[in-house]
């Protein structure tokens, strides 16, 4: 289960969110308003270390590998 950065579109509000898939729905905690993925921060793989061809979008990628 990955953790992932999100902003929330109505409050600005940046947080990280445990989600079982990363197209799971995630609501903003303080306003409950709609959110979306935030890619500002460092993506890792599984054995901790950036993989070079990581873009941190996680829809376009085949996984870290």
């Amino acid at each position: 289960m990955p953790i992932l950065q999100y902003k929330c579109k109505k409050c600005g509000k940046k947080f990280e969110e445990l989600v079982k898939v990363y197209t799971d729905k995630v609501v903003c905690p303080d306003c409950g308003g709609e959110t979306e993925r935030d890619y500002a921060g460092t993506m890792y793989s599984s054995t901790g270390k950036r993989p070079p061809s990581c873009t941190g979008h996680c829809a376009t990628c085949g996984g870290c590998h």
